[in-house]
């Protein structure tokens, strides 16, 4: 009987740990995952808001160019060696072309 009543025991014990596990779990997928992603979205968001016509911008197809006019939700870029213009949205921005800032 003394068997019966540390079984019964052990596995409310075993039920706990388990919660405890799932939730370190979820906090160290939440704070490897989650928190870096909602970070590196804030500094997208604000490079997008903060785009001017001149920047040099990449795409997220991988199309490099110049701002030559904005709107609300779009962007006219020039690109390439004839001065080709090119609509795109501004979620399609990945970011300011670097390479063109460093020379």
């Amino acid at each position: 009987m003394n068997f019966a009543f540390l079984e019964t025991a052990s596995g409310s014990g075993s039920m706990w740990s388990s919660i405890i596990m799932m939730a370190l779990i979820i906090l160290v997928f939440w704070f490897f995952i989650i928190r870096p992603q909602r970070k590196k979205d804030k500094e997208t968001a604000k490079m997008r808001s903060e785009l001017q016509i001149g920047d040099e911008i990449v795409t997220i197809g991988g199309i490099i160019g110049i701002i030559v006019s904005m709107k609300e939700d779009s962007l006219v870029i020039e690109t390439g060696s004839d001065r080709s213009k090119i609509r795109v949205t501004r979620w399609a921005i990945s970011g300011k072309n670097t390479t063109a800032e460093q020379k």
